[in-house]
């Protein structure tokens, strides 16, 4: 990946913090509860770190992500980052929502509006809902992102060929990839190389949204 409010406006925070540093806001849950989504994450990371057959210090190599910190995740003795679950996310090879969810096996799988895990920033003012259940493809995620105006959402790096398609729905957006900078407005959509840091900014005076889709490399 704070503080939960009253369940029925419970939200996941994120560490796309709009307009300051990632890292500051710490996985909430939204229905489950932010107890049951840790103890999802420390379930969801020793098996698949297990699975791969990696020791914590190797995992800790690959993510950037502190052995002690990556121990007392799978342990749920700390409510992780968001930014701290991408980071581990991309050391395991693994798209985000792994870490999360729980298994399935239903061809048909909903995801209902009020059901969705919503991950929100620390100062509230980025959202981003879920558009496909949680563990459903191993390649691609997809997101509608809500960012309030003048507010600015920075991503560090994901996992080396990792892209993302991102189209604004209403209000406009500035991405930054790097040293580059695109401006769109409603119904414009870019792709783009998301292994390097990146950012989206609102430079509008009103709310924007946008659907953004990650595409994970094959393994």
């Amino acid at each position: 990946m704070s503080k939960t409010p009253a369940k029925s406006n419970a939200r996941a925070k994120a560490s796309r913090t709009a307009g300051s540093s990632d890292g500051e806001a710490a996985v909430e849950g939204d229905d489950i509860g932010a107890a049951e989504l840790t103890r999802r994450v420390a379930d969801n990371l020793r098996v698949l770190r297990k699975q791969r057959d990696l020791s914590l210090d190797e995992l800790a190599a690959r993510s950037g992500v502190s052995r002690a910190t990556l121990s007392q995740v799978e342990t749920c003795k700390t409510n992780p980052t968001i930014a701290i679950l991408w980071k581990i996310a991309a050391g395991l090879g693994v798209p985000f929502a792994s870490l999360l969810g729980e298994e399935r096996v239903e061809r048909v799988r909903v995801l209902r509006r009020g059901d969705a895990q919503v991950l929100r920033s620390a100062d509230g003012r980025l959202e981003s809902r879920p558009l496909t259940p949680a563990g459903a493809s191993p390649s691609v995620e997809c997101y509608e992102l809500r960012l309030a105006a003048r507010g600015i959402s920075r991503s560090e790096p994901h996992a080396k060929g990792t892209c993302e398609s991102l189209t604004v729905l209403t209000g406009v957006l500035k991405l930054h990839v790097g040293d580059e900078a695109v401006e769109l407005n409603a119904g414009d959509s870019v792709f783009f190389e998301a292994d390097e840091a990146h950012a989206y900014e609102n430079p509008g005076r009103v709310e924007a949204r946008y659907h953004n889709a990650i595409i994970y490399p094959r393994g």
